[in-house]
């Protein structure tokens, strides 16, 4: 009666895996208005496109999830396009990162620790990026300000190294005259080391919605990440908004499993 059984789990193991190579170039694209505190309501309705970990240069249908991302984007034309980070995850992705990037209008963009070889990743090695601020304005540890309906929008970017080194500084660079203040930071639990009210929007990534999860009646386990308490999508603390992207790429295996890559516009409202 047992003889089956090695057969069958193999089966089954296969079939899990099948499904998760495929499932990590099943992208969802998503809308998503999202009340702001403080916002003028002038810039009520501005459409922001996040994108984040790309992860390329393993294989991967990460790679694919990517290119449509950015197309998606193009067609819709948001007013900002931002990236927060792990673009690569080896050298030989820095072609097609390119090309995904020039596809997406000159977007603003933060590294993560992969970029910089800041990860226990054995697949990783990182990458020079030195022709990547000829078509996206890349914030390590700066800020930029953009007008939008006549409005001051200010949008810093936090470098991975100096975050890992404890030494970021975000606050510093805050301009308390802008109408809208966007953070851009590749870890999550950044907001966690902010004031109320210095950035109205905090953009982050890195978590991949915890790329292999095992759902269960009344919860889930994240095989990745288990312990971070803002896996993805919106949330909320005092006046500030933390948007966490699931995503797009995948590191360690090519698999994602109830944890879908996802490009975001995220349509703020004030009020």
């Amino acid at each position: 009666m047992t003889l089956w059984l090695p057969g069958a789990l193999l089966a089954l193991a296969l079939a899990l895996m099948a499904y998760g190579w495929f499932e990590a170039g099943w992208l969802r694209t998503r809308v998503l208005d999202v009340p702001v505190g403080g916002l003028p309501p002038v810039l009520d309705g501005v459409r922001v496109a996040h994108l984040s970990d790309f992860h390329l240069g393993p294989p991967s249908r990460g790679q694919a999830a990517c290119r449509q991302a950015a197309e998606w984007v193009a067609r819709r034309k948001p007013d900002l396009v931002c990236v927060t980070g792990d673009l690569v995850s080896h050298p030989r992705g820095e072609t097609l990162l390119l090309d995904v990037i020039s596809r997406l209008g000159r977007p603003y963009v933060v590294l993560g620790n992969h970029d910089v070889a800041l990860t226990r990743d054995p697949f990783s090695a990182a990458a020079e990026l030195k022709d990547l601020r000829a078509s996206a304005t890349l914030l390590e540890d700066e800020a930029a300000v953009v007008e939008l309906r006549g409005r001051r929008v200010q949008l810093v970017g936090v470098d991975p190294r100096a975050y890992r080194a404890r030494r970021a500084a975000p606050l510093r660079l805050v301009d308390e005259g802008a109408d809208l203040r966007i953070l851009l930071c590749h870890f999550p639990a950044v907001w966690r080391t902010l004031p109320e009210g210095a950035f109205h929007v905090v953009l982050a990534g890195h978590l991949h919605a915890g790329q292999l999860v095992l759902p269960y009646p009344g919860g889930r386990l994240t095989l990745a990440h288990p312990k971070a308490r803002e896996l993805a999508g919106v949330y909320r603390r005092g006046g500030t908004v933390l948007h966490v992207s699931p995503g797009l790429g995948t590191t360690l295996v090519p698999f994602r499993f109830c944890a879908r890559p996802e490009v975001t516009e995220l349509v703020l409202r004030s009020g």
